[in-house]
Parts: C-alpha cells; structure tokens; sequence
C-alpha cells in the first residue's frame, strides 16, 4: 500500500462521507443520461455509464455503472487524451470511441472532461459513455459480428478527438456526426445528454472541492484506495488457494474457425503474496471478425470473473486492482488489438466467455467459491431494429432490450433471473412492450420464460426466454450476434447446462426456419423473428436441491413434474407435493 506522510489522516466515518458523496456525484451524472438521453437504448434500457478518474488515470468512483464499461478503459482512455493533448484547459470536452486507445468498442461513445480549478491545474476527470443506437456502420447494427476488419465495419473512430473548447462544441465534429449516422437527430439527442451529464459531474465536483478543499479530495483519494486495496487482501486471504483452469467456447460465425472460439483462461491465487492473476495468454490469435476485444475489455471481463467471485463489497477502484495481474497477449482474440482489428461486439460475446471463465475456473478450485457461466447473449430478443416508418417518413433505429436472462448459479444461491449478461451484471433495464412498440413500428407476439431452459443444480441458474415480434408497418431489418445455440452456458461442481439460444423467422402461413447466428435479417408486414435467450449454468450437483425448493419450482411452472423426477431425481405426488419415499429411492 502506498503510504504518504505529508498527508492529512482522514478517520473512517469522513471516509464514508466523501466515498457517499463522489458516488453522489457519479449518481447525479448518470440520472441526467437517463433523463435526457434521446435513444431507447438511454433511456428505457439504461445502457450508458459514468464514472470518475483520478488525474492520475485512476478509477475512483463509479456508482451504478456497467461493469464492462469502467473497471478498465476509463484509466486508459484518460491517459490517451493527456498523450494526444498534453495542455489541458477548462472547458475543454473530448468524444472517444477508439477500442485502439482504451475504449470498449466503437459503439461506446464516451465524453470525457477534465475537471480544472481555476488556476489551471487538472484534478480530477469525468466520464461519460453511452451506447449509441447507430455508430455509422456499414450496415444498421452497432454490433457487426461478420466485419472483416475496422474497413469493413465502417463506424466512425474518434480517438479522443476535442469536441468542445472553452465549452463551445466544435461543429466540424457534429457535422460528420451527423452526415454518417443513420438517425443523426436521435444523436445529437445523446451526445447533448451525454455533454449535460458530463458537465454535470465537472460542475458537481468543483462545488465539492469548493466545500472541502482539493488537498482533502486527494488525500481522501489516497487513503480511500489503501483501504481498498487492504479490503481486496482481506477478500484474497478467504479463498482457497491455487492453479486452476477453464476453457469456454463462443459458436462460429464467419470469419471464425467452424467450431467457434475456444477461450482458454488460468486463474492463480496466491495468499502468500496477496494476489490473483488471470492468464489469457493461451488463446488464437484475432480473427477477421468484429468478435476481437478491446484491450479494456480484456481486462474487464477479467476482473468481472474475480469480482464476482470474492467479497462483494469489496470496492471496485485502483485500489483494489493493485492486487489483480491481468496478462493479455497482442493479436490476440482476447488481448490487445492491432488496428485495423474490428472490435466491434467486444463488449459482449467474447467478453462474456472470459469473464465466464474466469469465475467457474474458480469454482473449481473449491465448493463455496466462483460461480457457473452465464447465458451468453446477443440474441434477436436484444437485436437492433431499423427500417423506415411510412406512417410518419422517418428512418428509426434503436437496439431492443426485450429479453436476456442466462443468470449463473453461484455456491449459495439461485441466479439473478435477468442478470441480462455477465458483463452488464443486472443493471441495464429489460424493455417495456408498450414503450417499444410506440417508439417503432413493430408488434410484439410474445415474451416468456421458458420452462426446463435453467442450468439444473443445487442452485439453479437462471432460465432462458422466448420472444416473437415482427413489423407493423414496412420492411424491418433485425441485427444481432447470437451466442450459445450450439455451445451454452456451463454449469460448475455437478451443475448442468443452460438453456440454447435459438433464432428462426416465422412466416405469415406459420411456417418457423431457423437464421444463421450472426445476421441482418429482412422481415416483411407478417413475419415475425422468434428468439430464444439462454438460459444460466448450475451450481453443484441437481440432485441435492432440497426437495421442497424443487416442488415449489415446479408449482411455479420454472419445470416440469418430469425434469424434477429426471434431473433432481424428485418425485411428486398426485396433489403436488413432494413424495418423500420415491424421492429417497430415486436419490439413493
């Protein structure tokens, strides 16, 4: 821990406070994201990010923002906008989106502001990042699976490009906005949502320093990550200790090998030294595909493993971090990209299976830590609708949160239902019907749970969902990247597998034919694209679930009479109740 004797000793309760109050902060930037935030994917589903970084290009405060968008990336792109402008000014504003520079991956458009006193001297940066509806793609998805590289993907990359100066936006960088961005009213709508919030968080801590003082702030910053880091050694000491292992595999699509991607990660604790190091050296190398991640969400995903692996208060900043070991290997699928490697689903799929991997290679080390894999994702269900409305002569273009559920079963509880997926950790919200099919022309037919989807186990993991939808007026095109059809979620200690994902398109004579996993697919007045989300891995053996729990699972229609007899061996009686003497023979 690093020690600094010139500084003022803050006791426990003011750390408290000024924790409180810079999550305050992180919370007030957010909530302006949310409320002005023009895209569906702002402001119903909750698909943005904020966070504060040291001046030093450290993550200190992040409230409820998405994992996969800040425990690294942030730190990186902050340093990459002092390297590409090393006078920074008040006032000044930088729009980023470079996955070669530190961001998640194009679709991540990210304001970032320096926040200045009035001497001139930098302390403290805020950020803002919030997917974008459209990116300027070569087609209408922000997430391109089949891009051969960043060419072919097409989206516009701003590696820290100053968009404001003197707090004045720089109309040369709105006009390109907006000439290459299918829906350019709908982005100009987020990006002055994204400027407000940003501002926010720079005017909200000039208030804060005015009230305590800078020197307070730093040395709060200072003690604040040493207790952070003293957390995260208390939190390493309680697991066990080892080498382990894991490897998951994304399903192809072109451009990848014909059995998909294989992901191979190690995961070391070592108590002696306090820390943990994950490996992601032992895997291919990019692919001419937009499933390659970013640099940050290599390491994110990561640290998502371990995090939902330890303590989960401990907090999640700078401080905790000195003690993680992330090694990535360039060029690789999972490393650090070479441009023109396209990035552009980086924060999904691949992203998913490494932090998957990482949490069930630490199942493995010992009953009661880890957990399964979650469902992977990017199903039609979460797919990103375009077309033209006739009935208003508009183009639309808004990525859909209509269904992901594939919560994984962790060693003492049942999966968060709509967990969504790893990377977002439950908090981006799940669409209304309403409010979608008021915002497009579309209709949607169904959205259910499926029954028998969940990864069976002591606990179990979450259970997949079916949706149908389709246009009410004109031809709609349907993006997406879906994972899991052919490799799902696996279950850890005895737990099974989740639920496949599946997408088909039914024609108006009722007639269901399967798509391939990564595709834009055409839909006309009558067809309707069915997609089935996955289900979450279990937890421990399926045949140890109290017996009870499974009646009630049942009663509540999760499964069926014959997957708790099959699968749980647990027999029921006529009445629904639980048949204590067939349940004995059948666990026996």
């Amino acid at each position: 821990m690093n020690a600094n004797p010139g500084q003022k000793k803050i006791d426990g309760v003011q750390l408290a406070i000024l924790n409180n109050r810079l999550e305050g902060v992180a919370r007030k930037m957010a909530n302006t994201l949310l409320r002005t935030g023009r895209s569906g994917v702002l402001n119903i589903a909750r698909d943005f990010s904020c966070c504060i970084i040291t001046a030093d290009d450290q993550l200190l405060a992040t409230a409820e923002s998405l994992p996969i968008h800040v425990l690294s990336g942030p730190d990186l792109m902050s340093r990459s906008i002092k390297e590409f402008h090393p006078v920074l000014k008040k006032g000044d504003a930088f729009l980023h989106n470079s996955p070669y520079h530190g961001c998640s991956h194009p679709a991540d458009h990210t304001l970032i502001v320096p926040v200045i006193d009035d001497e001139g001297t930098h302390h403290f940066t805020v950020l803002a990042k919030a997917h974008q509806a459209d990116c300027g793609n070569s087609e209408p998805t922000t997430y391109m699976g089949n891009a051969k590289d960043v060419y072919n993907e097409g989206a516009l990359i701003f590696p820290g490009v100053k968009v404001q100066e003197n707090y004045e936006n720089n109309e040369d960088i709105v006009r390109m906005c907006q000439m290459r961005i299918r829906v350019p009213e709908q982005w100009w709508g987020d990006y002055l949502a994204m400027i407000g919030a940003a501002r926010i968080g720079e005017r909200e801590l000039l208030a804060l320093a005015k009230e305590v003082g800078w020197d307070t702030l730093h040395d709060f910053t200072n003690q604040w990550f040493d207790y952070s880091e003293s957390r995260m050694i208390n939190a390493i000491d309680k697991m066990p200790e080892g080498t382990t292992s894991w490897s998951s595999r994304h399903d192809p699509v072109p451009g990848t090998p014909e059995d998909g991607i294989p992901i191979n990660v190690t995961v070391k604790v070592d108590k002696t030294d306090s820390r943990i190091t994950v490996d992601l050296t032992d895997n291919i190398d990019a692919l001419p595909c937009g499933l390659n991640l970013s640099e940050a969400c290599a390491r994110t995903a990561s640290m998502i493993g371990v995090f939902n692996s330890i303590d989960p208060t401990v907090p999640k900043n700078a401080g905790a971090f000195r003690r993680l070991d992330i090694k990535l290997k360039r060029n690789s699928v999972c490393g650090i990209p070479e441009h023109p490697t396209s990035c552009s689903v980086a924060t999904t799929n691949v992203a998913d299976r490494v932090a998957n991997s990482v949490q069930a290679a630490i199942a493995e080390l010992e009953e009661g830590f880890g957990m399964a894999e979650s469902g992977a994702i990017l199903p039609a269900s979460i797919g990103v609708v375009s077309g033209f409305d006739p009935a208003t002569n508009e183009r639309y273009v808004n990525q859909l949160f209509l269904a992901m559920t594939g919560g994984a079963a962790a060693p003492r509880t049942d999966a968060w239902i709509t967990l969504g997926h790893v990377g977002n950790a439950g908090l981006c919200y799940q669409d209304s019907i309403e409010l979608d099919e008021m915002r497009q022309p579309l209709l949607v037919k169904q959205r259910r749970f499926i029954t028998d989807s969940e990864g069976a186990g002591t606990h179990k993991g979450g259970p997949g969902m079916l949706v149908e939808y389709g246009p009410t007026r004109g031809e709609m095109d349907v993006a997406f990247v879906s994972d899991g059809t052919y490799n799902p979620a696996q279950g850890v200690r005895g737990g099974g597998l989740g639920g496949n994902a599946y997408q088909g398109v039914r024609k108006a004579d009722g007639t269901l034919t399967p798509t391939e996993n990564s595709a834009v697919v055409t839909l006309h007045e009558g067809d309707n694209i069915v997609s089935h989300c996955c289900g979450g891995g279990g937890y421990g053996a399926p045949e140890k679930r109290d017996p009870e729990v499974v009646r009630h699972d049942v009663a509540e229609g999760w499964i069926t009479p014959e997957r708790a007899r099959d699968v749980y061996r647990v027999a029921l009686a006529a009445d629904g109740s639980v048949d204590r003497d067939a349940t004995a023979a059948l666990r026996s």
